[in-house]
């Protein structure tokens, strides 16, 4: 079970978590719109203490790096998998198979590498790795250290889209855990 809290606007990785949430609305729903011809609606985002992860579906990872590190991650059923990537690739696909996966792929690139876009300002140059996406039954994702991921599930009429992020200062850089609480401190 994933421990939720909800947002509450205190600071984040540098960053306000409402910051966060905002760069993820925005980034999610402009893919949306513009390179799927979908509608998304966000739901009430949260944080979760552990990484939050699927049963079963597919789930596509995406690293983060600079002063700050981190991973990206967008979540959803198989169904939900095969009709975005029928409306990225403009063709019908009847499962999950490679072409989706790689869809998938793309589309976390693009949300994660806006929502990177919108954060740079703040964090200061960020790279991204390539994504890794993972589909199947029964599996659960775990990350390493006691991290706090924000999370904003998002609706497209019955499917459910979960996109996470969780970000901390890299070790042994000059950014400190204070930095949280003062986002200002980011730019002295």
């Amino acid at each position: 079970m994933v421990a939720e809290t909800r947002i509450d606007g205190i600071s984040q990785a540098g960053i306000g978590q409402a910051q966060l949430v905002e760069a993820i609305c925005g980034s999610t729903q402009d893919v949306f719109t513009t390179m799927l011809g979908m509608e998304i609606a966000p739901q009430p985002a949260y944080v979760a203490k552990t990484a939050p992860g699927p049963a079963e579906g597919v789930v596509s990872l995406i690293g983060l790096a600079g002063k700050w590190v981190g991973t990206g991650s967008v979540s959803c059923s198989a169904p939900f998998a095969i009709q975005l990537s029928s409306q990225l690739l403009m063709c019908e696909f009847q499962a999950v198979d490679a072409e989706v996966l790689d869809a998938v792929a793309e589309v976390t690139n693009m949300i994660i590498g806006n929502v990177k876009t919108a954060i740079e300002d703040t964090l200061g140059p960020l790279g991204l790795s390539i994504p890794t996406v993972i589909y199947g039954r029964n599996f659960t994702t775990h990350s390493v250290g006691n991290n706090e991921w924000v999370v904003v599930p998002f609706l497209c009429g019955e499917e459910r889209m979960d996109v996470q992020l969780c970000l901390a200062p890299a070790r042994g850089g000059a950014f400190s855990r204070m930095a949280l609480a003062n986002p200002e401190a980011v730019h002295a």
